[in-house]
């Protein structure tokens, strides 16, 4: 407990005073007792000890009156610091804090505990050394201290899957398993009939090579695990506002600490638990918490607690952290759940569906192959090594039986391995990460996966305006006092009962907050891009004094910004009139002008307003709006109240307002949208402009963006009001949606009606939003777009993708990486399925007419390898090129694999196989080799004709199958490793791939031979497809 001390000496004075003083008796001296004679040491201890006690409480008298008469203390160096060290019972304030039972009130909300056990919301602050204004000191060793002592605002994650786990779940594939017992047996049967030095070739080379095909996968899914773990990590990354020092300033929230202050506003997450400090109209969805929907309302008197992870709906105010990290309820719940990163997108549902139709051709394959070769086997027709049948009825031995028979098993089973495409899968996971890991450089960051394939398909794209398509970096231009223009110069010929009530209409009613660290202080401002324009103006253009306006008034009520009434207000009560209330509205000029039957003047004078001046005011607004000004004005309305009568008069005047003034706020456009929009348009994309501006600030906006153009400008519905739109019969909406370019003075309301109508009318719809109630557009419609600057986090939560810097040149971006990600999948199919049906053909017509598979076990699986892992990772990783931005999105029934990729695809297989099947019954002929030459002949040629179809995959309709290969370094080094590693195979490791050493010649005629697939490649693309399907087929959204 801390010392008590009944004079008005500090406990850390008192303390350092006693222990002085017993410092000034010896060890060994006695202690006094009444009955002894005190002696002269003694007797002067006490002494110095009544002098020091004096001279204390002289100066603490002294800085008593000093301070009553306000005058400056001079501070000199009256005193020395020492450190003593006590029991332990004197500590930091801080840390005598129990973190487990505040975080325990705060979850369990007892107001109770907080009341009776606390002593309410200031003294738990005053316990955590927290100022409601200023904050915490938030300097290195405070932040420390509170880290140390309340934890770090992280939970322990559920471990993520290790590379182990991968190997694992790679072995467990059946035809895996049923590959290794073949290859078990075959070295079990080899090596007790060669002997162990010759006999673990044929086995031991199939488990080899299975385990390198099972490693490779397992890297490939390890790395792209972790790499959706860190985009996952980058994903809960908040930025949260906090006042630190009496500055407010952006934190990440896992620094966040107890005892900070953060600032909410509607449509944030609550960052951590924590109490009420201040606010209005605060309501909170706790559904993430408690199941319930229904929105709570949070004030100091009955409910000051906020829960971690729970939204902000409605209004804004300021909380006090108390518990972060695993102390609160959110922390518990997140550390118990293992988000689940294997997320199966829509095309890889597809290609799973794809792949099983496949693996049942193979499989059928695999079984007729797997039939003639027993058949020929046990009839005699197949040969041995030495040229005679190598089956003899009772004359072969059992172990030559079985050995051949698990060959043949193996050969038929390695079949099933080559035919199944299990690289479709993988080459959409690697498409996808690395298109995501791409799309986070150019400000995009990709919440679910399905939205990096379906953005290429999409058709039409909702977008708002204000940040999107302009800066939001706004100012005001254009001020009108009444009906009259007013000059900065001329503010002070503005009455001073006009400039007190601006004062206060500015000042109170916004969310925005002025900080100024000294009074010669330039202010800094926070807030969104509309009120710190307003408020700079207000500060440093009309020099009005928003300090004096809040400190002589009462807020009694806010309505927050409300995006259907497109207005703000406060209720408050001036300290000098109590018994009238004044309203003060903010918002939309023309909605706000409908509400007023008066008008000030400069002079201050109240007016009644009649039609024409009505009139004059409308059309300042309409030439204020057509010069892309946003027209935000002010109103304000006085009532009297009698005794006893307040509680009538908690709601805010609408109607019979005073028309205060009008402001004008330029938002330029962004630099380069003009492009990205007509980027857009020319890719077949329809842009449509969603905004809350009136409709001629809107049409100039759109004009300036290249969203209307001269021949849209002639369709008079191709800019419409939210409230028309929503008034259409569902016939005139479903007629009128395809023309409608513009929806102003829209709510989101209407921006979830025009996805859902876009949606019936078969388009694939993008849409931008920022807002909380943005949440159900963005869930409704195909792919969810919302801003990561000037977006809550409820947006953020219900969109696939976060634009980071809130540009439209970033969607279209994410547009054309879209279409890249399912352009890379079909070429990658389209190079796949060729050397699917070259293999099996070859196969198949080889073992029914010779009874010989020309491409054994570990030749297929290097095959496969190359195919799968290597090929998806070259043709995965190709990078947007702007062709893809000149042909039309596809629709959401096109086909998979198109005309012009079934074109390709059987051109090239044709030509495999005639060259193997020439090479398989005239090659020992043609170049006058040995069987075992022959069959390398075969593989090598096979193996490089895949390399050189990769060049043609590249690109499925263009001739030039170069264009753009310099700039993909990674298709280039697996091209150049693959060559390498085949070389090796055919040239080197003769005894693990069943392969003899080639000459020069055999060589060149291998690469020539492969060769010619480009010439082949070239002319079967001047072959023309339905014009339709090749427009389409090509765009490979």
């Amino acid at each position: 407990m801390p010392l008590k001390v009944k004079t008005e000496i500090s406990p850390v004075c008192s303390f350092s005073l006693l222990i002085n003083v017993l410092r000034l008796r010896k060890p060994s001296e006695p202690t006094m007792h009444r009955q002894v004679e005190p002696s002269k040491s003694s007797v002067r201890r006490w002494r110095v000890a009544v002098t020091a006690i004096s001279v204390t409480r002289f100066l603490v008298g002294l800085t008593k009156k000093v301070v009553e008469n306000n005058a400056e203390l001079l501070r000199s160096l009256s005193f020395v610091t020492i450190d003593v060290e006590g029991s332990g019972d004197e500590r930091v304030p801080i840390l005598d804090v129990d973190p487990q039972g505040l975080a325990k009130m705060v979850k369990d909300k007892s107001f109770q505990s907080l009341n009776d056990q606390y002593g309410g919301v200031k003294q738990v602050a005053t316990l955590l050394q927290t100022d409601f204004k200023k904050g915490i000191p938030g300097d290195d060793n405070d932040l420390a201290l509170r880290t140390k002592v309340f934890g770090a605002n992280k939970y322990q994650k559920q471990p993520a899957k290790s590379f182990f786990s991968f190997v694992l779940e790679a072995f467990k594939d059946t035809i895996i398993i049923i590959l290794l017992v073949c290859a078990v047996l075959s070295l079990g049967f080899g090596i007790k009939q060669h002997g162990l030095k010759e006999g673990w070739y044929d086995g031991g080379s199939i488990i080899v090579a299975v385990v390198l095909v099972v490693v490779v996968s397992a890297v490939s899914n390890y790395r792209q695990s972790k790499q959706f773990e860190e985009l996952s990590h980058e994903t809960n990354d908040i930025r949260v506002q906090v006042v630190r020092n009496g500055r407010y300033q952006p934190v990440s929230i896992f620094e966040l600490v107890v005892g900070d202050i953060v600032s909410l506003k509607t449509g944030d997450q609550i960052p951590a638990d924590g109490l009420f400090v201040e606010g209005h109209s605060l309501k909170v969805d706790e559904s993430s918490m408690t199941g319930e929907s229904d929105h709570v309302e949070v004030n100091e008197k009955k409910n000051p607690f906020l829960l971690s992870g729970t939204k902000v709906t409605d209004g804004h105010g300021y909380m006090l952290v108390t518990a972060v990290g695993i102390n609160t309820a959110w922390g518990e719940m997140m550390s118990s759940i293992r988000r689940d990163l294997n997320e199966e997108t829509p095309l890889q549902a597809r290609l799973s569906k794809l792949t099983s139709y496949i693996g049942n051709i193979g499989l059928s394959v695999a079984v007729l192959v797997l039939l003639v070769l027993l058949i020929r086997y046990f009839t005699g027709h197949t040969k041995a090594e030495n040229g005679r049948s190598a089956f003899n009825g009772s004359k072969t031995k059992f172990d030559d039986v079985m050995n051949s028979v698990v060959g043949i098993i193996a050969a038929a089973v390695t079949i099933v391995v080559v035919a199944i495409p299990e690289g479709l899968p993988l080459a959409v996971t690697l498409t996808l990460a690395y298109s995501m890991k791409r799309m986070m450089r150019e400000h995009a960051m990709v919440r679910k996966l399905s939205a990096c394939e379906t953005m290429g398909s999409a058709t039409i794209i909702c977008t708002d305006k204000t940040g999107t398509l302009t800066l939001n970096e706004m100012k005001v231009t254009e001020f009108w006092l009444g009906k009259e223009p007013i000059d900065n110069s001329m503010s002070s010929e503005i009455a001073p009962n006009v400039l007190q009530l601006l004062s206060e209409g500015v000042g109170l009613n916004t969310t925005g907050t002025v900080y100024k660290p000294k009074p010669t202080s330039v202010p800094e401002i926070y807030g969104s891009p509309t009120e710190k324009a307003i408020l700079s103006w207000a500060l440093n253009d009309m020099g009005l004094n928003i300090d004096e306006s809040k400190q002589s008034c009462e807020i009694i009520h806010v309505e927050a910004f409300n995006s259907e009434k497109k207005r703000s207000g406060v209720l408050i009560r001036r300290s000098n009139n109590k018994r009238v209330l004044a309203t003060h509205w903010k918002g939309a000029a023309e909605m706000l002008l409908a509400m007023c039957s008066c008008y000030y003047d400069k002079k201050g004078v109240s007016k009644f307003m009649n039609e024409d001046e009505r009139e004059h005011i409308g059309m300042v607004i309409e030439s204020m709006a057509a010069k892309s000004l946003r027209c935000i004005a002010f109103a304000t309305s006085d009532v009297t109240v009698t005794d006893g009568n307040e509680e009538n008069h908690t709601k805010l005047e609408e109607r019979g307002l005073t028309w205060l003034g009008l402001v004008g706020l330029k938002d330029p456009c962004r630099p380069g949208v003009k492009q990205a929009v007509e980027s857009c348009q020319n890719a077949g994309v329809s842009i449509k402009m969603i905004t809350g501006d009136n409709m001629h600030t809107a049409r100039a906006i759109a004009f300036e963006c290249g969203i209307l153009n001269s021949e849209s400008s002639l369709h008079n519905e191709a800019v419409v009001e939210g409230v028309q739109f929503r008034n259409y019969s569902e016939e005139e909406r479903m007629q009128k949606i395809e023309t409608i370019r513009v929806l102003a003075r829209s709510s989101p309301f209407d921006k979830l009606l025009m996805v859902q109508c876009l949606k019936q009318k078969g388009h694939v719809v993008a849409v931008t939003g920022d807002g909380t109630n943005d949440a159900p557009a963005l869930k409704e419609a195909d792919i969810g777009l919302s801003m990561g600057i000037q977006g809550t986090e409820v947006a953020k939560e219900s969109s696939d993708i976060v634009i980071l810097d809130d540009n439209f040149t970033s969607v279209a971006t994410v547009l054309r990486w879209g279409r890249c990600v399912y352009n890379n999948i079909q070429k990658f199919i389209q190079f796949q399925l060729t050397v699917n049906v070259a293999a099996l053909v070859i196969n198949f017509i080889a073992a029914v007419s010779s009874g010989d598979v020309p491409l054994t076990a570990v030749q297929l699986l290097w095959v496969n390898l190359i195919m799968d892992t290597l090929g998806a990772l070259a043709l995965a990783t190709e990078q947007p090129t702007n062709d893809l931005m000149d042909k039309r999105p596809v629709g959401r029934t096109e086909l998979l694999i198109t005309k012009v990729m079934w074109r390709n695809l059987i051109a090239q297989a044709l030509y495999q196989v005639t060259i193997l099947l020439i090479l398989q019954f005239k090659g020992k002929s043609i170049f006058g080799v040995s069987e075992e030459v022959k069959d390398t002949l075969i593989f090598n040629t096979f193996v490089l004709c895949q390399i050189f179809n990769e060049f043609n995959a590249r690109n499925m309709d263009k001739k030039n199958i170069f264009k753009g290969i310099h700039k993909n370094r990674l298709f280039l080094a697996i091209i150049g490793i693959t060559l390498v590693l085949q070389a090796i195979m055919v040239e080197f490791l003769q005894r693990f791939a069943n392969t003899e050493r080639l000459s020069w010649e055999q060589w060149g005629a291998c690469i020539g031979i492969a060769a010619l697939t480009w010439p082949i490649g070239w002319i079967v693309k001047c072959i023309p497809v339905d014009k339709k399907v090749q427009t389409r087929s090509s765009a490979a959204s």
